[in-house]
């Protein structure tokens, strides 16, 4: 499978699969169509969804405050906004 991703406008939006409680934060590859994120931050009071924003940021080279959670903020299954990126960087990016 590939990673679902798509263009909106000047941002992409990135499917992906949060797995709280892990021993590290880090991107791990895919489970199905959506990039797996480890993170060790617990899934209560938005840290999980914080430390995604950062994590992702981190592989990506990029601010955190340039990620977002679109939708699924209570769900693992997440939707995020990567903002001012294009598919091929964000692919690029994750690849290397």
């Amino acid at each position: 499978m590939t990673l679902r991703i798509e263009q909106v406008g000047d941002d992409v939006l990135l499917w992906i699969k949060a797995v709280p409680g892990a021993s590290r934060d880090q991107v791990t590859g895919l489970v199905g169509e959506r990039l797996k994120v480890r993170i060790s931050a617990p899934p209560e009071g938005g840290k999980a969804n914080r430390a995604i924003c950062k994590t992702l940021a981190s592989a990506l080279g990029i601010k955190p405050g340039r990620i977002s959670i679109k939708s699924g903020s209570t769900n693992p299954e997440k939707i995020v906004r990567v903002e001012g990126e294009s598919i091929e960087s964000v692919r690029a990016r994750l690849e290397a």
